[in-house]
């Protein structure tokens, strides 16, 4: 585990402060990584990925497109579409509390950047029920994340959007099984976690 900032906050992270520094010096972390190292892992997070039951047995996923250093999970897509599998991105929703849609990514899925600077599929297609699905209907989602321990704990940009998507999640309803998906950098010993934080089922990475 390398030596930074990052491993000197998280011990005993508790302050709003405190939580934004650990956030900024993982976020550092992944951005450090060269551009043939992101790709490297890229490919070595796809075969792990394949290699799960969970995966393997999914017909709906959905997935994200990488920005500022997140691992690429996209290489597994052409394999996921010869299996005939759905892919689908989230979509800040409009006219919403921080939440997200789901939406169908094709090839011919027209695209557009939100207010982050992100590529998601444009809101007109977003809209039109038949492109998208609510989050409780997905098998599995690939969650990305900026910090994780070994207790799967997740820490992510700090905006909530994935933690009010899934709020469902409590109610004990039928959910999609959440995999964080990360590089092996991002990991530290322990993370502050907060009563609304949604668990993820597991975490892959590039090494493990």
């Amino acid at each position: 585990m390398l030596t930074d900032d990052a491993t000197a906050y998280h011990r005993a992270t508790t302050t709003p402060l405190e939580k934004t520094a650990l956030r900024r010096a993982l976020k550092r972390r992944r951005r450090l990584l060269s551009p043939q190292a992101q790709r490297l892992a890229a490919e070595k997070l796809s075969k792990r990925l394949k290699a799960l039951p969970e995966i393997q047995r999914a017909k709906r996923i959905s997935l994200y497109l990488p920005v500022h250093g997140e691992i690429d999970p996209t290489p597994i897509i052409p394999w996921l579409r010869q299996r005939g599998v759905g892919v689908y991105l989230p979509v800040l929703r409009p006219l919403a509390d921080n939440s997200l849609w789901f939406v169908a990514y094709r090839p011919d899925t027209p695209m557009i950047k939100n207010r982050f600077n992100i590529w998601q599929p444009e809101l007109r297609f977003s809209a039109q029920r038949r492109n998208r699905l609510p989050a409780w209907a997905l098998d599995t989602m690939l969650v990305p994340l900026v910090g994780f321990d070994a207790n799967a704990n997740r820490m992510g940009m700090g905006g909530g959007f994935y933690d009010r998507t899934l709020a469902f999640i409590r109610l004990r309803r039928p959910a999609p099984r959440l995999i964080g998906v990360a590089h092996a950098c991002q990991e530290v010993d322990k993370l502050p976690t907060e009563p609304w934080d949604i668990p993820l089922s597991a975490i892959v990475t590039d090494t493990h």
